[in-house]
């Protein structure tokens, strides 16, 4: 099998306890064209977690992944162009994105195996 690669991304919700448990629900309910973008783009698995406002994500991804690739496809795909305009109703930026910058990737500060 093939060694995948992890990245972890940050962004917040708009800190309203009705939005927050709507965007949830959304995301027990993903769009099939969606879940469909993600899987055809070389993510073999990705996982979203939350602590308050904070949505934690980790992707693992096949060796030919790249945001850029991911990046265009998205852009082409109408399905996708709509989800992402309905998610800004809930998402906010981190306060040091670059202007429509969304998830932040993360860097790796500790490891325990290394």
């Amino acid at each position: 099998m093939a060694t995948l690669t992890r990245y972890c991304l940050a962004l917040d919700l708009k800190d309203d306890a009705a939005l927050i448990a709507e965007y949830e629900t959304y995301h027990q309910e993903v769009w099939p064209a969606i879940i469909e973008s993600i899987k055809g783009s070389g993510i073999q698995n990705m996982e979203i977690y939350r602590t308050g406002n904070r949505l934690f994500m980790i992707m693992e991804v096949q060796a030919a992944f790249t945001f850029a690739d991911k990046a265009a496809s998205d852009a082409a795909n109408q399905a996708v162009q709509e989800w992402e305009l309905l998610m800004w109703k809930f998402q906010q930026p981190l306060t040091w994105a670059a202007p429509g910058e969304k998830w932040i990737l993360m860097n790796k500060i500790f490891d325990l195996n290394s």
